[in-house]
C-alpha cells in the first residue's frame, strides 16, 4: 500500500448516485465500491455496473448493495452502544483508542452489522482492516493492533466500561480470614510500587 496516512479513519458513506455518469443508485441496486489514496487521504468512489472498470488502479474494490438510508431517527438520550462507541472514538482519531476501536469492531463484525471487505498492509507494516456497514453501505478502515491473547482481556474490559457496564475483574475480593486486631506489617509483596 504504501501510505502515508493510514491514521485516517473517516467513515466513507456510499454515494446517492454513480461517480461516473451521475445516475442515482435505486434501493436495492449493485453497484461497485472503490478505495484510493488521493492528496494525502483515503476516498470512497461508488459506481454503477454498467460504468465499472475492472481495471481500476484501486486499492480495493468489492461489490454491495445500495441500501436507502432510514429517515434519521429522533435523538433519544440512551446508553451508549457498540455502534455509538466506535464512530465516536473513528471521530476522534486517537491512536489510544486503537485497541478499543478494533475489539469493537470485532463486537460488531460477529453481530453480523460490519463486513470486511478487504485487509491492506502499509509500508511501516500495519494492517489496516476495510469493513463495510452493512445497513447504511459506510467504510470504516480500522487499523488492526495485532493484540495479544495476553492483552485481550484488559481491552475488552476497557471496552466494556465505555459501554457503561462493570469489568470482570471488579468484583469484590472476599474479606481476609485473619483475626481482627493483629494487623501485620506490610511486606515489599502488599506494596504496589
Amino acid at each position: 500500500m504504501g501510505r502515508e496516512n493510514v491514521d485516517n479513519w473517516h467513515v466513507k458513506k456510499c454515494s446517492p448516485a454513480c461517480e461516473v455518469c451521475q445516475k442515482e443508485f435505486q434501493d436495492r441496486e449493485n453497484l461497485y465500491s472503490s478505495l484510493f489514496f488521493e492528496g494525502g487521504e483515503y476516498l470512497r468512489k461508488d459506481v454503477c455496473e454498467s460504468c465499472w472498470n475492472k481495471e481500476s488502479a484501486a486499492l480495493s474494490s468489492w461489490k454491495t448493495t445500495f441500501i436507502v438510508p432510514p429517515p434519521p431517527a429522533e435523538e433519544a438520550v440512551k446508553k451508549e452502544n457498540a455502534e455509538s462507541l466506535l464512530r465516536k472514538l473513528l471521530a476522534k482519531e486517537n491512536d489510544e483508542d486503537l485497541n478499543a476501536v478494533f475489539i469493537l469492531t470485532v463486537m460488531l463484525e460477529r453481530k453480523k452489522l460490519l463486513v470486511e471487505r478487504d485487509t491492506q498492509t502499509s509500508e511501516d507494516g500495519r494492517k489496516l482492516r476495510i469493513y463495510e456497514h452493512k445497513k447504511t453501505g459506510e467504510t470504516f478502515m480500522v487499523i488492526d493492533p495485532e493484540l495479544k491473547l495476553a492483552e485481550l482481556e484488559q481491552v475488552q474490559d476497557e471496552v466494556v466500561v465505555l459501554l457503561g457496564g462493570q469489568p470482570r475483574n471488579a468484583v469484590e475480593e472476599p474479606e481476609s480470614e485473619e483475626p481482627a486486631g493483629e494487623a501485620q506489617e506490610p511486606t515489599d509483596k502488599d506494596v504496589n510500587v
